[in-house]
């Protein structure tokens, strides 16, 4: 049976390019800011209005063979509204959109620090993921206090917190690829 710390060494580069996709996306964010929020924004759109019109389909094709038919349909209907709305009010898109940024980055930073906990009998360095993890919380409570701030100024927030996430990641990343042999993996 393999310890937990054996499993994240032997995916240490994962780490490495999780740190470099994100160093890329804040140097980008920082570059075109404009362009990442309105890219942000129509992705969900693009993704909620797909899964509306699937689930829409799925419901109409449930009737009669599923009691429930209608949630799903109704689940349907919610999210190509959701879609629908994006497109055309794109501003309560953002804030809607932020919001559920701000909660992401709050509860993956508190697994991260969990996963650190976690980690500080095995290796050295776990320190790295628990400030990732700070990092994290704190992200999400500046975008949840101050969200008066605007939408581009969040932007700049995901791009200083996306590069500043991808070091630490790269750093734990490199720290982690020796450990399998420290620990016989």
């Amino acid at each position: 049976m393999q310890t937990f710390g054996s499993t994240v060494s032997q995916f240490w580069w994962m780490l490495v390019l999780r740190g470099a996709v994100a160093i890329l996306f804040g140097i980008l964010a920082f570059m075109w800011p404009g362009v990442t929020l309105s890219v942000l924004i129509l992705l969900f759109g693009a993704y909620a209005l797909v899964d509306g019109i699937a689930a829409i389909i799925v419901g109409i094709k449930e009737y009669g063979d599923r009691e429930r038919w209608w949630a799903t349909l109704l689940s349907g209907l919610v999210s190509a509204a959701a879609g629908l709305v994006t497109f055309l009010m794109p501003g309560l898109t953002a804030i809607a959109l932020l919001s559920l940024i701000a909660f992401w980055a709050i509860v993956r930073g508190v697994f991260e620090i969990m996963a650190a906990i976690r980690l500080r009998h095995e290796i050295e360095g776990e320190l790295l993921l628990g400030i990732g993890g700070a990092l994290s919380i704190a992200f999400g409570l500046l975008m949840l206090f101050f969200p008066g701030a605007g939408a581009l100024a969040v932007v700049w927030w995901i791009a200083a917190f996306s590069i500043v996430y991808g070091v630490v990641m790269l750093a734990l990343g490199f720290r982690v690829r020796g450990l399998g042999r420290l620990v016989g993996a």
